[in-house]
C-alpha cells in the first residue's frame, strides 16, 4: 500500500463502511455534491490566471498578515501576497501531479499486471518481486530518498510518487487477470484460437474498467495527499511557486496568532482528498450491482 495510507487502514476501512451503512440515496447525494465540488476546484484551478485577483507572486510588505482585506478576502501572507491566490495556482499544481502520477501508475500497471496475471510463471515472478521488493521498503523514506537524490522539484515529485505508486496499481490488476483468465468467455476465446493479444484487449481489459477506476479515482486523492506531505517537506515545489503543501509550510511559523493562513491550504487538501474518496466510493456502488440497494 502507498506511505501515505499506512497507519489509516483501520481508519479508512470504518469509514467506507460507514459510508455502506448510509441509506442508497444519501450515498448518491454524497457522491454528487463530491462531483461537485471537485468540478468546482478543477475549474478553480484551471481558470486561475482569470479568477485570481493578484498574480500569486506580487509582494507588498505593507499588507502583511491580513486576515482579510478589501481585494483580499481570503487575507494575505508573511509577504503580503493574496492568498486565494496561492490557493488557486497551488490547485494547479495539486491537480496536474495527481493527473500524472495516475495517468503512469495506470500504464504501468495495466501493462506489467496483465502480462503478470495472464501469463503467470516467469514473467509473474520477476514482475511480482521487483514489485514486493519495492513494497520491502517504507515508501515514505523511499519518496524522500527519491526526491532528495533527484532534487526538490515539482516533477521529481511526480517521478517519485510514480515510482512509490506502480507496484499497488500492478498487485490490483494482476488480482484480477487471475480471477478473468479462468473465466467461461476466456476460456471460449482461446478455444476459438483468439491470440492473446486479442484475448487480452478484447475480452480482459474491458472488464478491468470498474475496479482499476476505482482504485485511480481514490488514488488521485492519495497522490494529492502525498504531493502535500512532500512540499510541505520542502522537497517539492520551490518558492515562489505556490503549492498547498508549501503554503502550510510557510505558514506553522504563524499558526499562533494568524491560524488563517494555514487553515486555507490545509481545508484544500482535506476537502480534495475526502471529496475523490467520496466519488470513488460512488462509483464502486454504480459499477458493481452487487453494491445497489
Amino acid at each position: 500500500m502507498p506511505w501515505w495510507t499506512h497507519g489509516f487502514g483501520p481508519r479508512v476501512k470504518g469509514a467506507i463502511a460507514a459510508l455502506d451503512r448510509l441509506p442508497a440515496p444519501l450515498r448518491r447525494g454524497a457522491t454528487l455534491a463530491a462531483a461537485g465540488v471537485l468540478l468546482a476546484m478543477l475549474l478553480a484551478a484551471v481558470l486561475a490566471p482569470w479568477l485570481a485577483p493578484h498574480p500569486y507572486q506580487a509582494q507588498n510588505l505593507d499588507a502583511r498578515l491580513l486576515a482579510t482585506a478589501p481585494g483580499h478576502p481570503l487575507g494575505t501572507d508573511h509577504l503580503g501576497r493574496d492568498v486565494l491566490s496561492r490557493l488557486l495556482y497551488g490547485a494547479r499544481a495539486s491537480f496536474s501531479v495527481a493527473a500524472v502520477v495516475i495517468g503512469i501508475e495506470l500504464l504501468f500497471g495495466l501493462a506489467l499486471g496483465l502480462l503478470a496475471g495472464y501469463f503467470g510463471r516467469a514473467v509473474d515472478a520477476v514482475i511480482m518481486r521487483v514489485a514486493d521488493a519495492m513494497f520491502a521498503f517504507p515508501d515514505i523514506l523511499l519518496a524522500i530518498l527519491i526526491t532528495g537524490i533527484l532534487g526538490p522539484s515539482l516533477i521529481n515529485v511526480v517521478i517519485a510518487l510514480a515510482l512509490v505508486g506502480w507496484p499497488g496499481m500492478v498487485r490490483l490488476v494482476r488480482g484480477q487477470v487471475l480471477v478473468l483468465k479462468e473465466r467461461e468467455f476466456v476460456e471460449a476465446a482461446r478455444a476459438l484460437g483468439g491470440s492473446h493479444g486479442r484475448i487480452l484487449l478484447r475480452h480482459v481489459l474491458p472488464n478491468l474498467a470498474g475496479p482499476v477506476l476505482v482504485a485511480a479515482t481514490v488514488g488521485t486523492g492519495s497522490v494529492i495527499l502525498a504531493e502535500a506531505t512532500l512540499s510541505f517537506l520542502g522537497l517539492g515545489m520551490q518558492p515562489p511557486e505556490p503549492s498547498w503543501g508549501s503554503m502550510i509550510h510557510e505558514a506553522r511559523h504563524y499558526l499562533r496568532h494568524h491560524p488563517t493562513l494555514i487553515l486555507w491550504p490545509s481545508l484544500m487538501v482535506a476537502v480534495a482528498v475526502t471529496a475523490f474518496n467520496f466519488l470513488g466510493d460512488g462509483l464502486r456502488d454504480w459499477l458493481d450491482p452487487r453494491m445497489r440497494r
